[in-house]
């Protein structure tokens, strides 16, 4: 079986105000859709992605996957 390529940096919130992921520029529609999409039509999202990331703000509003993860790693031990 081979890795599917995926644009995720797992900041994974959604911009209310265009509906892009703040990380990845996908829609919540298109990152449901990923593993049931054609290489091809993944391609051609991946395409505009950079695009889709310059309309949305630089920073989430709520602490993001990453961001939680690195927090909850550091409190432990």
């Amino acid at each position: 079986m081979t890795a599917i390529e995926s644009p995720c940096i797992l900041v994974c919130s959604i911009d209310m105000k265009t509906g892009y992921c703040f990380g990845c520029g996908r829609t919540r529609d298109e990152i449901g859709a990923w593993t049931a999409m054609t290489p091809e039509t993944r391609r051609n999202v991946m395409e505009e992605l950079p695009a889709r990331l310059e309309t949305v703000e630089r920073r989430p509003r709520r602490e993001t996957r990453r961001a939680r993860m690195a927090r909850e790693k550091g409190s432990v031990g």
